[in-house]
């Protein structure tokens, strides 16, 4: 017994020392509802030095899996079938590797590296992987939530649904015009910039922003061919700037964060207004036709949801958008207006079960028939640990005008998502 004795102490205080040291290691968000798998984590692993706790780090993984079979019907310009073809895919919507790591009181950098899209299609290509955000954040540098900064690789909001993590949305795949309009102004919404936000008393938010403008590699005309593919040339561009504003107008209704899955907890309704322009884009086609542009976008947005019922709708218009990047003479510029809403209703009494439907009408180019795209979607999530580990089905429909590329896309997917 007394041989024990010493082994018994040292086993006690290695565990006080290891359960002390766990306090500083977090990632079970506690305000989370019980789902069938336990309590949502927060996206990342938090570490805590225990000599200095104004400084931490952060790392964390997450993955979006898809199985799907793609039907693709073209037509002829008579309306005949041209052909029909269906794709049976697997593949990797999303994989991500995020670190963050915070210097002090004031200061954090945020980064992620990702492959999205490996192994999509028939030829099943890796693709490579690359910088997402990679941005420093100075919060309350004031000692007041109306003036933060963050610099360099940062989203701007142009649009509610991209600026939510993809974490957080209800479908992987965002509306077609909201992908547009992240590129529309600056790269992936997040080319290198500089911008100030904050809010007041969570009732009104705000962000203004300028930086690095689009890049020619994902910049498309109105009927979705991207530039540098029809070899237009860029030789003169400005930096963008804008801004946004939300509105949270009723009291208890205040937006807290910016997500679109609310796990039938809480309530919130806000309004928002955004300004985005590239005052300067010029360039040269390859038919040698000469263009210059103003680039502007406008987004407008409504979101709501009171416990498991939730509802957004984005509105956004483009100017200057180009008819046809090909032009030999003249470079016809015009409008783009699209819209969709989007909703989804949480049942936690069948397991978190969420059917959801979205409806999106974007017409490319307003001043003409035949560049429409129409796009109908409704599936079921099924939250197993909140956004940690879900699963989904989603059917979609897709039509295209006779110049968008005269055909329907019908689609069924599994979804699944796993972060930590």
């Amino acid at each position: 017994m007394k041989k024990l004795l010493p082994l018994t102490l040292s086993t006690l205080m290695a565990a006080q020392l290891f359960a002390l040291d766990n306090k500083q290691i977090t990632i079970i968000d506690q305000k989370s509802p019980d789902f069938l798998l336990g309590k949502q984590t927060h996206i990342n692993m938090k570490f805590t030095p225990s000599d200095a706790p104004d400084m931490w780090f952060k790392a964390g993984v997450r993955i979006q899996g898809t199985f799907e079979s793609l039907n693709t019907k073209k037509y002829n310009a008579d309306g005949s079938v041209k052909s029909n073809t269906t794709i049976q895919d697997a593949y990797l919507r999303r994989v991500r590797l995020e670190v963050a790591a915070g210097f002090g009181k004031h200061a954090s950098f945020t980064m992620d590296l990702r492959n999205d899209k490996a192994n999509e299609g028939i030829t099943n290509p890796e693709g490579g992987f690359n910088v997402g955000d990679a941005y420093v954040k100075i919060k309350k540098p004031f000692g007041s939530s109306l003036v933060n900064f963050k610099l360099y690789r940062a989203k701007i909001d142009i649009s509610r649904t991209e600026t939510v993590k993809s974490a957080r949305v209800i479908v992987y795949d965002r509306p077609y015009v909201a992908d547009a309009a992240a590129q529309y102004i600056s790269f992936n919404r997040r080319a290198t910039n500089v911008q100030m936000y904050g809010n007041w008393n969570k009732k009104i938010h705000y962000q203004i922003a300028a930086g690095s403008a689009s890049s020619p590699d994902k910049i498309i005309d109105a009927t979705g061919s991207k530039a540098t593919a029809d070899g237009v040339t860029v030789d003169d561009q400005s930096f963008f700037y804008g801004g946004k504003i939300v509105l949270s107008p009723f009291d208890g209704w205040e937006e807290t964060s910016r997500t679109e899955t609310y796990f039938g907890k809480g309530k919130h309704f806000s309004v928002g207004a955004a300004y985005w322009s590239v005052p300067k884009l010029k360039g040269t086609t390859v038919g040698g036709a000469g263009f210059d542009l103003n680039r502007e976008l406008i987004n407008l947005e409504i979101s709501a949801h009171y416990k498991g019922f939730f509802i957004q709708s984005e509105y956004f218009k483009f100017n200057n958008m180009v008819k046809d990047w090909t032009a030999t003479t003249t470079v016809a510029t015009g409008s783009s207006t699209g819209w969709y809403v989007t909703g989804e209703y949480v049942m936690p009494q069948f397991y978190y079960i969420a059917p959801f439907a979205r409806y999106e009408k974007w017409d490319r180019w307003d001043d003409a028939d035949g560049y429409e795209v129409t796009s109908k979607l409704a599936g079921i999530n099924w939250y197993l640990r909140g956004n940690t580990t879900k699963v989904g089905l989603v059917y979609q429909k897709d039509e295209y005008g006779i110049n968008t590329g005269n055909k329907d896309v019908t689609s069924i997917r599994i979804t699944s998502q796993w972060f930590f």
